[in-house]
This record gives C-alpha cells, sequence and structure tokens, in this order.
C-alpha cells in the first residue's frame, strides 16, 4: 500500500537534533513533519544527562565565569590533531550562546549551570579547569503532554545532574522533595531536554508521527524531494522541499561498525535505531563522508536488566574509576591508562594493537576497587556506606578476587602494590593520573579538589570487588559532510539541493575530540538549529515564511 503526502520539511529523528530542527523550521513558518523509526521518541538524547557544552556562554557568566568564544576556539585546535575544520569549529563554538538564546526564547526550557565542571582536558590551551562550560536543562513540567510521557524514552528521573554524584552532587534528594516534584509532573536529565523540545514543536503545530522508518531519499534530477518511509501500513512516499536528517549514528550496524570504526566496540549504549539509515540514504545520493572512523567512546559496566527499548542494561563507567581505592587492570592483571581520564580519552585505550600478537590487550578489563572505596564515595548510585548491588564480583583477599576473574594472581598482585606507592606518593609516573583538574573531580568534590589524592588512593582494605568494563560509545560520529548552515555536500563539494543533516549523523565538526560534558549535544543542538533555519530559507519564497 503506497501513501502519499506532502510537507514543507521533512524531519528524520526525533533526539535533540531532529526537535531541534523541526522547531527552528516551524518557526520560520514551515509545515513540518518529524518522522520518528522507532515507538519512543527521544533518541540517545532520552537516554542522556542532558548535559551541554557551550563556551563563553551567558549563564556562567553571570556566576563569574570567565570564558570567550576564542578560549572555546583555542581549546578545539589545542586537541584537534588536525581532524577539525575551521570553519565548522568556529560554527560550533559561535552558534553555542545562540542555541542556549533559542531555547530560553521558544521553550519552556531554563538552562543552569553544572557548577565546577572541568572540561575533559583542562590544561590544555583555552581550557577551564574551574568549569563553567556545561549547562543542563532545570527541572521541566509534562504538564500539559502528559500524554507523552509515556511515548518518550529513557526512565523517569525527577533529578539533574547537578544533584547527581557525576555532576558533583550526594545522589540524595529528600523523599518530600521527589514527592513534590512527582506532584507537579516534574523530570530532569534528558527526558526533560526532550520533553521541552517536543512541547514547543506540538506547538508550533509540528507533525510528529513514530514507527515510520525512512529507508530512501526520493530525488528529481539532482535535488531531494523527499523520502520513502516504511510504516505499519506499508510503505510511503512524503513529498518535501526538503529534508532533515537526524538519525543518529550507526553503532549497532554490525557491518558498518567493522568497515568505519578505528576500533572494536564490544557493545553500543545509545538508542537501538542507531543502525546507519541516514549515513546509507545519503551515501546513495552522493554524499562526501567525514569522520568515519570516530564514535564518542565511552567505557561501560554490564549489569542486569533491560530497558524500555530492549536494551540490556548497563552503566556508564566514569565516576568509579576515578575514585581513590580504584584502578583498571586489562587481561594480563596489568593497569594500562589512566583510570581518572574522561571516558572518550579513555576509550582509546581499548584501541590500543599488540602489533605481536595482532589482538587488543585490553579487551576484557576490569575495574578493582576495595571497601574504602564504597565507604567514603558510594559506588554504582549508592550513597557512600551503601550495600554494593550484588551483581559486582568480590572476595575477601585481592588474589581471590583477581582467582575470581580468572587473571594472573601475581600480575595484579603486583599492579595494586605499585599502584598503592604511587598513590601514598600522590604521584603517579606510569599514567599521570592526578595531574588534571579533570581527574580530581569525582573525589575532589567529597575532599580536596587540588589534592592528587582526590583520585589517588590506595587498595588495601578488604572486602575487595570487581566489574567488567567494555567498550562502548555513546554514538558514532561520523557520516556526511556538511557546511556550516547543515547543508549535505556531494564527494565534489558541492551541496545537494534539498538535504540536511544535523547530530550523529553528520560527521562531527569536532573530529575525535570531545570536549567536555555535553559536547555530543551541542553539536546536535547547534547543527539542528541550523539545518532548520536553512531548510525554511533555501527553498521556501520569503513571502511563505514568517521570519
Amino acid at each position: 500500500m503506497q501513501i502519499q503526502d506532502t510537507h514543507d520539511v521533512v524531519v528524520l529523528g526525533s533526539g535533540l537534533a531532529g526537535l531541534t530542527a523541526a522547531l527552528a523550521a516551524a518557526l520560520d513558518g514551515a509545515d513540518v513533519a518529524l518522522l520518528e523509526k522507532a515507538d519512543l521518541i527521544g533518541g540517545t538524547t532520552a537516554l542522556s544527562g542532558a548535559g551541554i557544552w557551550i563556551p563563553g556562554n551567558s549563564i556562567a557568566a553571570e556566576k563569574g565565569v570567565e570564558d570567550s568564544l576564542e578560549d572555546g576556539l583555542a581549546y578545539l585546535a589545542s586537541l584537534s590533531n588536525g581532524m577539525i575544520l575551521p570553519e565548522l569549529a568556529e560554527t560550533l563554538i559561535a552558534g553555542g550562546p545562540r542555541f542556549v538564546d533559542f531555547l530560553h526564547e521558544h521553550t519552556d526550557l531554563r538552562l543552569q549551570l553544572v557548577e565546577g565542571y572541568p572540561d575533559y582536558h583542562p590544561e590544555h590551551p583555552g581550557g577551564k579547569p574551574g568549569g563553567g562550560r556545561t549547562l543542563e536543562p532545570g527541572l521541566f513540567s509534562f504538564a500539559g503532554i502528559e500524554q507523552w510521557i509515556d511515548r518518550i524514552g529513557g526512565d523517569i528521573q525527577r533529578i539533574v545532574l547537578t544533584e547527581m554524584p557525576l555532576g558533583g552532587g550526594t545522589g540524595v534528594v529528600a523523599a518530600e522533595v521527589l514527592a513534590a516534584r512527582e506532584e507537579a509532573g516534574e523530570e530532569g536529565l534528558g527526558r526533560a531536554l526532550v520533553g521541552g523540545l517536543l512541547k514547543a514543536c506540538l506547538a508550533q503545530g509540528v507533525r510528529i508521527e513514530t514507527r515510520c522508518r525512512a529507508l530512501r531519499l526520493c530525488t528529481a534530477g539532482h535535488r531531494v524531494v523527499g523520502v520513502e518511509a516504511e510504516t505499519d501500513d506499508g510503505m510511503r512516499t512524503v513529498r518535501a522541499r526538503a529534508v532533515v536528517l537526524a538519525t543518529g549514528g550507526f553503532e549497532y550496524d554490525p557491518d558498518l561498525v567493522r568497515d568505519f570504526l578505528r576500533g572494536p566496540l564490544t557493545r553500543p549504549i545509545g538508542a537501538p535505531t542507531n543502525t546507519g539509515d541516514g549515513l546509507r540514504m545519503a551515501m546513495r545520493v552522493g554524499a562526501r563522508l567525514g569522520n568515519m572512523r570516530e564514535a564518542w567512546w565511552s567505557p561501560m559496566v554490564p549489569c542486569p536488566g533491560t530497558r524500555r527499548d530492549g536494551v540490556p542494561a548497563a552503566l556508564l563507567s566514569s565516576r568509579e574509576r576515578a575514585l581513590p581505592g580504584s584502578i583498571m587492570v586489562n587481561r594480563y592483571g596489568r593497569r594500562f591508562a589512566n583510570e581518572a581520564a574522561n571516558y572518550n580519552a579513555f576509550g582509546g585505550a581499548f584501541h590500543h594493537l599488540d602489533e605481536s600478537k595482532l589482538d587488543y590487550p585490553n579487551i576484557p578489563a576490569y575495574m578493582i576497587f576495595d571497601r574504602s572505596t564504597v565507604d567514603r564515595f558510594g559506588v554504582f548510585g549508592g550513597h557512600p556506606g551503601a550495600p554494593v548491588p550484588d551483581w559486582v564480583e568480590r572476595a575477601p583477599t585481592l588474589d581471590a578476587l583477581a582467582t575470581a576473574l580468572g587473571l594472573p594472581v601475581d600480575a595484579v598482585m603486583a599492579s595494586v602494590e605499585r599502584f598503592n606507592q604511587y598513590a601514598e606518593q600522590g604521584v603517579d609516573p606510569d599514567f599521570s593520573r592526578g595531574a588534571s583538574a579533570f581527574d580530581r573531580f569525582p573525589g575532589g568534590r567529597m575532599s580536596d579538589s587540588d589534592s592528587p589524592h582526590a583520585t589517588l588512593g590506595p587498595l588495601r582494605t578488604g572486602p575487595f570487588y570487581a566489574v567488567e568494563v567494555v567498550s562502548s560509545a555513546l554514538g558514532t560520529k561520523g557520516g556526511p559532510r556538511t557546511d556550516t548552515e547543515g547543508r549535505v555536500v556531494d564527494v565534489d563539494g558541492s551541496v545537494i539541493a534539498g538535504l540536511y543533516a544535523a547530530g550523529n549523523v553528520m560527521a562531527s565538526p569536532s573530529g575525535m575530540v570531545y570536549g567536555g560534558a555535553g559536547a555530543t549535544l551541542a553539536v546536535a543542538g547547534v547543527w539542528g538549529m541550523h539545518a532548520g533555519r536553512a531548510a525554511v530559507a533555501d527553498h521556501l519564497p520569503v513571502s511563505e515564511t514568517t521570519s
């Protein structure tokens, strides 16, 4: 059964990039349809902590943080390794504050500063050791759009990043406060970000459809004029003057992962619909590709359970491995990286190839910690001293733990003893753990952020615990190249008329860099805003638009 309909702009995908593009286009007078492949909307954004990395933002300036767009550009340039195109970096940095204004002017969302959160490489030129660039939405009320609450991905969280251990909080919110938030229909984190944009899109008349998988772009000559989509009622053709790809990455497609990514991806963690649909559509019409080997790498700890979207549960391995009394070892029982490094940089350690054995020695890897870490800081969402989850391996002695894990006991014992000596001295000559302000952030918020002992602490107090840590990614970051306005270009560098891209489906303007907490969503928001506006400006006569 073939159904046809027509809109000015069709947006494919309902994460931050797609919702922002749809809202921007609708605000500029377009008739907009947003098509989502899954049952649930929000994509990986709905699963996220909703941090957004914005150098030079006015919210931090009001708190007395000194920053500038020039510092932000210098910072990205210092990390580029030649992979960042200067004009795209400038667009990302300049567009950040404009995106903040866009959200505040056109949605009910109000961003706030996650105070003290350092950049991921804060000692580089232009970096901010004291934070100031990571913003998050405050609590958002779903009053008025209650019918959408169960149609958004992720779990309801009545907490914001600032209150969580990852953001420098305790993770404990009084029961009466949580009850008041529930009564008000308030949520935080990724679902709040999705909810705020969804509400604004609905108010602007954006037509949102789920279970509608776009498979192929329609073309007339060298111009994109719509999309063919698979629905429960059969194939459907949606005609449009412009199509915005915001379908996420390709991390759930094993063939694409094998062909493009620079190293192993044991298990993805984003939305399971990220199977490269947008990438394939763009390739079929001759799009130029870029940044294909890169992803937003993120070590993960598998744990029991299944998410609402059917993906096996896992926890981001970030905070715990940076706490005093915690180290990581590979399958040979040896330390192999700075455990406190940001998750994107640490993810690269999984890609180290043994040139003699031609294998990856750091897969699998294990995080080992002792009782002192549990008592002082709490782990995996528990408060200090709370019981460690049952699924965590444990043993009364370190050698017994190594045996239970199948690791060489002598190597594990030697690695821990060596690390303990460094921890006592407050210096890690092997991997420089503790030298960066970012290394010290998780433990420093509960002790002394200037002391290397905020991350360096010995493992001596039994029982000892361990979990496997796997190579994962929040999403891939390669795809069709775009210009500064989100227009997709072909293999010769010419614009493909009528085609735009934003978010993880596109070649990320940040190259291999993950500048700070929320850099993923910053790209999605800025390019979504630009692509939605350009889709209208390029293809609708001025008389048909409102701005």
